[in-house]
């Protein structure tokens, strides 16, 4: 089976494997992890944060980091196919009392009017009071798109203006710097708080990061063991981390390149694919999946009449032609 239903699917190199079984380890909950603290700072320096706190999932990552800028009673604005509010199972709202507002992009963009239309920081003690504007680089079920640096910028001096945080979910964050050439810390320079993802496109078995201010980590920390998610020897974690910052990177152009190829397969243009997401409008998004399937190529559905197809570590480029042949034929 090819699998095109996410780039969460990867599984470890014998290399990362290898890395991951002679790791230096600790006792992480008492911050005596080495492989963990060098992770972290590796990270934090990469996007010019004070602090990094390594956590097992991107959603827990994302919860932390919104907490961090949103308090209790208060909104986050975002767009309304983002992870944070589609994908994470209602948890900002169920754990820490976040409601959120949204604006809408067919490819999940930043509106600067749209924004500037729903911010409401402080408008007396009958309406709840927006903290921090949500954005995702790239964003997933936009289609892998990348948000221009001009939008960053501008939603910056917006937020600054209304005295208000900037949380970036950047869990792809890695195939947005590769698509554009953008300096990491360009990427992030627009942002208060920020989660990033090693077990997507960097093909890594598990975790993410939280960066921010050294006071935000802190108290993540504090968080992080709350809710249960304290872990020991992470080293063995953090490792696989470390192996695909250093050799997997630059290899997302691979999949960038494959997944134009699927586009262009099944009518999309090429051109409008940013990174490793293609997403497909179809009359019946479920049908597509079973068809698929039975042809040996497996893709997701995230809407009715919406298939996706995400390229990987684990999908070659003889695999993306196979895969681009049959969906061909049924899309």
């Amino acid at each position: 089976m090819i699998d095109l239903r996410s780039d969460t699917v990867t599984r470890p190199t014998p290399q990362m494997r290898a890395a991951m079984a002679s790791a230096d380890v600790g006792d992480d909950v008492y911050g005596e992890d080495p492989t963990v603290l060098a992770l972290q700072e590796r990270v934090a320096d990469m996007f010019g944060f004070e602090a990094a706190l390594l956590t097992v999932t991107g959603s827990l990552a994302n919860l932390l980091a919104v907490r961090s800028v949103v308090p209790t009673g208060a909104e986050v604005l975002c767009e309304s196919s983002a992870h944070i509010a589609r994908a994470e199972l209602g948890a900002h709202a169920t754990i820490f009392g976040i409601t959120s507002r949204t604006w809408t992009d067919p490819h999940g963009r930043i509106d600067i009017g749209q924004i500037e239309a729903l911010v409401a920081p402080d408008l007396g003690p009958y309406l709840v009071a927006t903290a921090a504007v949500s954005i995702e680089n790239t964003h997933n079920f936009g289609g892998g798109t990348v948000q221009a640096i001009g939008d960053l910028q501008r939603l910056r001096a917006l937020a600054d203006g209304c005295g208000i945080a900037v949380h970036l979910d950047g869990a792809r964050i890695w195939n947005a710097q590769v698509a554009t050439g953008q300096p990491w810390r360009d990427l992030a320079a627009g942002s208060d708080v920020m989660a990033v993802c090693l077990s997507k496109g960097l093909g890594a078995p598990v975790g993410s990061l939280v960066l921010g201010s050294a006071a935000m980590i802190a108290e993540a920390r504090i968080w992080r063991k709350r809710l249960g998610a304290g872990w020991r020897q992470a080293g063995v974690i953090a490792a696989a981390g470390w192996y695909a910052l250093d050799h997997h990177v630059e290899r997302l152009a691979d999949d960038h390149a494959n997944a134009r190829l699927l586009a262009e397969a099944c009518g999309a243009a090429p051109e409008a694919v940013d990174t490793n997401i293609v997403a497909l409008s179809v009359p019946d998004a479920p049908a597509v999946v079973r068809r698929a399937r039975e042809d040996g190529v497996l893709v997701g559905v995230v809407g009715t009449r919406t298939v996706r197809l995400v390229t990987h570590l684990d999908v070659s480029a003889t695999d993306a032609r196979r895969a681009a042949e049959v969906l061909a034929r049924i899309v």
